[in-house]
């Protein structure tokens, strides 16, 4: 296993995890959740970080199983299994299938060898196009993250990009805007990346030829395929995260619980600091934030005011960004939030 050369993410590389190991973990993490939560109904899975599609399909029936011991999974819950080329055939897909999953994310990153090269990933195009198709045959929901402003990428480069993802069919897909962070391979590179206007230009042209509608800063899908695990975050929804370097945000008897990593290591959270998070995730969404009474008083209202042109208020009671908005949502966030 490796890391891609711009992933400053969680991870460890490798030769031979030890599944067994990392099976029970998780379950017992799933255990202390069950007995805190009171076996608490879940509508979404999402099995994320690192690739989780190299683990055998054992192991995910493992924590499966644990999971419906302790927790009630809803019949028709949404199960996110994230993964990269290279890493499933169809016999392994039916597996996974096989255990619950209905929804697999794709790591395509670019539909060029050359850049996939030099992104340091380990598949082709082929590959990427391949799982794509097989996973469409088989019945899944299927989504598949891009990379877009490379150093010499150009608008042009980025509308040829959303053609060839209309030309696959993908009824969601996640576009995201290359990043350079210092302790990765590319923050030791002296890379000539493109100017913030070029980044505009490029984010612009998405939303013109992507035939799918942006619903949130980096995410574009039809009405009904949205997906419903991230939605739920960006809406202020409770969740867990399980396992090393997991983030989660569970309430509890009234209080919201900062939990980072282990089951355990929880903080209760002020109702200002998480509704400033509600503002943060929610104004991310083209929905917006709903107008809670915590959110309503974590707000500058004159900020708000003065930044007609940038938000809007909807009938059904969300502050939403504009698209225009969304070009400079950190800046704006700051001006609004108390």
């Amino acid at each position: 296993m490796s890391k891609c050369n711009y992933c400053a993410f969680f991870s460890h590389a490798r030769p031979a995890p030890d599944w067994d190991a990392y099976a029970a973990g998780i379950c017992d993490e799933i255990k202390y959740w069950g007995a805190r939560l009171g076996g608490t109904n879940v509508p979404t899975i999402f099995f994320g970080g690192g690739t989780p599609s190299l683990m055998p399909t054992a192991t995910f029936g493992q924590i499966m199983d644990c999971m419906s011991r302790h927790f009630h999974i809803d019949s028709d819950a949404e199960i996110t299994l994230e993964s990269n080329p290279g890493t499933l055939d169809t016999a392994r897909l039916g597996e996974f299938m096989a255990r619950g999953v209905n929804r697999l994310s794709v790591g395509v990153q670019s539909l060029n060898d050359d850049a996939l090269r030099f992104l340091g990933r380990r598949h082709t195009a082929a590959d990427a196009l391949a799982l794509i198709d097989a996973a469409h045959r088989m019945g899944l929901h299927v989504s598949a993250d891009f990379i877009y402003g490379l150093p010499h990428q150009t608008t042009a480069h980025v509308r040829d990009l959303c053609r060839d993802i209309n030309a696959i069919g993908l009824r969601h897909c996640s576009m995201y805007e290359l990043t350079i962070e210092p302790d990765t391979p590319f923050g030791k590179m002296n890379l000539t990346m493109p100017s913030n206007e070029e980044m505009a230009d490029m984010y612009a042209a998405i939303g013109e030829t992507l035939a799918l509608p942006r619903y949130e800063v980096s995410n574009y899908a039809t009405a009904h395929t949205q997906c419903r695990h991230n939605a739920n975050i960006w809406a202020g929804g409770a969740y867990v995260g399980l396992g090393r370097g997991a983030a989660g945000r569970p309430l509890i008897d009234g209080v919201w619980y900062d939990q980072m990593g282990a089951a355990q290591r929880c903080t209760p959270m002020t109702s200002h600091d998480r509704a400033t998070e509600k503002i943060i995730t929610g104004m991310r969404t083209m929905r917006g934030v709903e107008l809670t009474d915590d959110v309503r008083a974590a707000l500058d209202w004159d900020a708000v005011a003065n930044c007609a042109g940038d938000v809007i208020q909807t009938p059904d009671g969300f502050l939403a960004p504009t698209e225009k908005a969304i070009l400079i949502l950190d800046n704006l966030l700051v001006k609004l939030i108390r």
